[in-house]
């Protein structure tokens, strides 16, 4: 527990290095792995720096009509305003709009939901005139629209009008605007509570544009996180338009497209289908979100979401990893796992990268500890068979396992090798069942070669002397479960093709020396032990050499026997 601990604790504050805040040390291990990452568009893979383009008429000729109204119903509710309001009414302060704000007060309003996709506002002016103004995604809102305005003059939305409006609309959004509709109407009952059934014969008076250029940066960050085995997927609830546009600019492939709709005719099995080819999915509601992520766990997919709205919360609750940002809503930052302090997504594939070289070191010390621990088992059960006396005590065992620990206390600390990192890994229970059947049993060969020699060479072959082999054996388990680390730690040659830490030579050599002076001195006899001849220390160099030696050479075998190591 303390050196996986140790470890995922020291990879949380490497991360933090790069601007990532762990909030559960667990979910290091689980970055590590995730090999697909699902993000929202808005501020992930553009500047998150919204402003008004165009507002325009639905013949696409500039209004100040339409921006006028945006800007009322913008400013008059009392819902959390989003970066197209703050957007809105910043244009409006800019023409001085803000001096109507006296001749109006709300009578009510209809909040924004994810199905409707569009919000309203009932005001009233000091003349006693009721208006009701709706903004919100321009088809949903010409679903609700029975008129139009143009050069103004109110006639019924017909088809050919409809048709106008649309291409207005798809001229723009094509262009890499993100659009939205505005409509009004004056014939509002006299009452003072409204509902979603008063949103209906709308007059639609026109549109207005947003510009939020891609970053310069997501292009990279999308190569690099392809080049570390992370596949990274779209989900938003923008129209394919600017999605299309801003894809593009990014690197993502744009050839097909899904969109909301399209996903909630689909079965899960037409879903999973799709997400084998398609990267974008858009117009996507927050079940949506979270219906994606939870088709591709079920593929065996380990998912990341990426997101910062309150549309994006079932989605990050969903995900393995819930990754969000540090200006996100409260929702998103309490149901994320990692929270980002910059919304950019070279931070994310640093922390992916640290991810990656927690779980290595994890991996290191699990297959190091197993496969030594199931090693010792078997030496201990055959020296039971054959020796008059224990060949350890329960206070040598304890001081060994004690020494151990500090030695390898290096391994949070420890280099992983380029190539482990290159890709994502996950938790293999039987390779680590594996690798501990094949190593344990080389440990049990040249323990029981050290039985020899203490029995044989040494001469501790009696009940009396039973201190001095144990001495023995105490000595070479903890020289020889030092020594393994640097074999296990890497797939390469030790040393000469990778080198271990500073941290963690410096434990496992400072242990060492301990061991060794423990066991050739006086010291011995406090753990009811017999001081070793000097002799031995040959024995101990040969057995540790010989020992090293075949672990690399199985090693070898092993990896091009199973294609893996750690």
């Amino acid at each position: 527990p303390v050196i996986i601990t140790s470890t995922l604790a020291r990879g949380a504050i490497s991360m933090s290095k790069h601007k990532v805040i762990v909030k559960e040390l667990g979910t290091i291990q689980s970055f590590g792995e995730m090999d697909i990452l699902c993000t929202d568009k808005t501020g992930t893979l553009t500047e998150d720096k919204i402003v008004v383009e165009k507002y325009m008429n639905v013949h696409g000729d500039d209004d100040y009509r339409v921006l006028r109204h945006a800007f009322l119903n913008s400013y008059f509710q009392t819902g959390l305003k989003n970066l197209i309001d703050h957007a809105i009414i910043k244009r409006g302060n800019s023409k001085s709009f803000s001096s109507l704000l006296e001749q109006y007060y709300r009578v009510d309003e209809i909040p924004f939901d994810f199905s409707r996709r569009r919000m309203s506002v009932v005001l009233q002016d000091e003349a006693g005139k009721r208006q009701l103004i709706t903004k919100g995604a321009v088809e949903e809102m010409i679903e609700i629209s029975s008129f139009v305005e143009v050069n103004g003059k109110v006639i019924p939305l017909d088809e050919i009008s409809k048709q106008i409006a649309l291409e207005t609309y798809e001229k723009y959004n094509n262009d890499g605007l993100r659009i939205i509709a505005v409509a009004q109407k004056n014939e509002v009952p006299g009452v003072d509570v409204f509902s979603i059934k008063d949103e209906s014969e709308m007059v639609l008076i026109g549109f207005i544009g947003f510009l939020d250029p891609p970053k310069e940066s997501s292009k990279s960050a999308i190569i690099a996180l392809k080049d570390h085995g992370v596949r990274t997927i779209v989900l938003t609830g923008d129209s394919g338009g600017v999605t299309k546009k801003v894809c593009n600019k990014v690197g993502i492939s744009t050839a097909e497209m899904i969109s909301g709709l399209e996903v909630e005719a689909f079965s899960d099995n037409q879903l999973k289908e799709s997400l084998q080819t398609c990267d974008i999915y858009y117009k996507l509601s927050p079940s949506q979100k979270e219906r994606i992520v939870s088709v591709l766990q079920a593929d065996g997919h380990t998912v990341g979401f990426m997101g910062d709205g309150i549309n994006d919360a079932q989605a990050l609750r969903q995900a393995d990893i819930g990754i969000s940002v540090d200006s996100a809503v409260d929702i998103a930052k309490e149901t994320a796992d990692i929270i980002l302090l910059e919304k950019d997504l070279m931070v994310l594939e640093e922390g992916v990268l640290e991810g990656r070289k927690t779980f290595g070191n994890i991996n290191k010390y699990l297959k190091m500890a197993l496969s030594g621990n199931f090693g010792n088992i078997i030496s201990v059960v055959i020296a039971s068979l054959f020796l008059p006396f224990y060949p350890i005590i329960p206070v040598q065992l304890l001081t060994q396992n004690l020494l151990n620990d500090f030695s390898q206390i290096g391994i949070p600390f420890d280099k992983v090798d380029s190539s482990y990192i290159r890709k994502p890994r996950k938790w293999d229970p039987k390779s680590i069942m594996r690798f501990m059947f094949v190593m344990g049993p080389i440990s049990t060969i040249f323990d029981i070669l050290c039985f020899g020699i203490l029995w044989w060479i040494v001469g501790a072959n009696t009940k009396d002397l039973s201190p001095l082999f144990q001495s023995g054996w105490f000595v070479f388990g903890t020289i020889s479960q030092i020594l393994v680390i640097y074999v296990i730690r890497t797939a390469r040659v030790p040393f000469l093709q990778s080198r271990p830490s500073k941290q963690l030579f410096i434990s496992t050599l400072s242990v060492a020396i301990i061991a060794i002076i423990i066991s050739f001195s006086n010291f011995a006899i406090s753990i009811d032990m017999m001081r070793l001849p000097i002799t031995f220390l040959f024995w101990l160099i040969a057995l540790s050499f010989a020992y090293i030696l075949t672990v690399q050479w199985v090693k070898h075998i092993y990896i091009k026997r199973f294609k893996e190591w750690l």
